[in-house]
């Protein structure tokens, strides 16, 4: 026990209610060793790949792990910002931006953890636990629940209190996708964007996943459809003037579609020259965000016709989204006083 009460006294700060932010992960940089790192942690997980191990370890493992890190990695240096990642870098600035909304550590702490990779769950519970918190929110930065995402942060949670004697009070915030300071939020992102740059046909890209998932009871698809309704009945829209897409495939199995860079070619061929795109399922810009759509889909568009191409930027620290995550606490039972 003299561990767990120097640990209580060194973290400075107490309090008794605490705020666990949890988005994906990362590699530490933006080359072959990290990245490998990162990759076998995350496809390792069952929640990402529902494969039998007996089939799926020996290809990740062997081909996929050997060559995917390379590629990925000129991918992330395209993308590498000084202060790291871009996803931990924003990341970071909406954990301290929510600190700085929700009050001072002594009357609730915020700490944020990645599924894979660091910091871990265990570590930030470890830190929140040692600093007195018996009410934890853990609010996983996934607005629409998938077990692929959202359940592994659970997973996670779950196997970093098995070792604790106290377990605090837990609340889970599961999903927010329709949430209305969320969906306004979306919708003023939309709107800034328009001002600048004019408006034009939005198309609203989420990370897919395999169509089996959903069979299986997935949630997802139909949380993202009701996010995208929510979203464009904020902004007035009519069904011809956006477009619901998924990316981020991966592997042979049929994914949720249609798929952005199929639904984008298929735009421009029907003569629609300048498009928006919004991308609701990423809290944060990552590399899905500012390469998959903002580099690699921007040139596809372009080169099958079109003409004007804006990516609108995640809500990433913004006073908007830091202002949704404090109104979703609140409807989780988080109390201001």
């Amino acid at each position: 026990m003299a561990w767990f009460l120097g640990a209580r006294e060194q973290s400075g700060e107490m309090s008794e209610t605490g705020v666990l932010l949890v988005n994906l992960g990362t590699p530490t940089a933006p080359t072959y060793g990290p990245i490998w790192r990162y990759l076998a942690e995350f496809l390792s997980d069952r929640r990402v790949v529902e494969a039998c191990p007996a089939y799926w370890y020996p290809l990740l493992f062997g081909p996929i792990l050997t060559f995917r890190p390379r590629r990925t990695a000129k991918l992330y240096q395209a993308v590498w910002m000084s202060e790291g990642s871009p996803l931990m870098v924003h990341s970071k600035q909406l954990a301290a931006a929510l600190q700085q909304q929700l009050g001072h550590p002594s009357q609730v702490r915020v700490e944020l953890a990645m599924t894979y990779g660091q910091p871990s769950i265990k570590a930030a519970i470890d830190r929140l636990l040692a600093a007195g918190v018996k009410s934890l929110y853990v609010l996983p930065l996934y607005p629409q629940y998938s077990g692929s995402t959202t359940g592994a942060v659970f997973d996670g949670v779950a196997k970093a209190l098995r070792r604790w004697r106290r377990v605090p009070s837990l609340h889970f915030i599961a999903d927010y996708h329709a949430d209305p300071r969320y969906i306004e939020a979306l919708a003023a992102s939309v709107r800034t964007s328009w001002a600048l740059h004019g408006k034009s046909h939005l198309v609203i890209s989420n990370h897919g996943i395999p169509v089996k998932y959903v069979e299986l009871g997935d949630p997802y698809q139909q949380q993202v459809e009701k996010t995208a309704q929510r979203l464009v009945a904020a902004l007035g829209l009519g069904s011809e003037e956006f477009s619901l897409v998924f990316q981020s495939r991966f592997g042979p199995t049929t994914w949720l579609q249609p798929y952005t860079d199929d639904r984008l070619a298929e735009l421009a061929a029907r003569g629609v020259r300048a498009v928006t795109v919004v991308t609701p399922s990423f809290a944060v810009d990552c590399l899905e965000t500012l390469e998959e759509i903002g580099a690699t889909s921007r040139a596809k568009y372009l080169a099958a016709g079109g003409e004007q191409f804006i990516l609108v930027p995640a809500l990433n620290a913004s006073e908007d989204h830091v202002a949704a995550l404090r109104a979703t606490l609140l409807r989780a039972g988080w109390s201001a006083s």
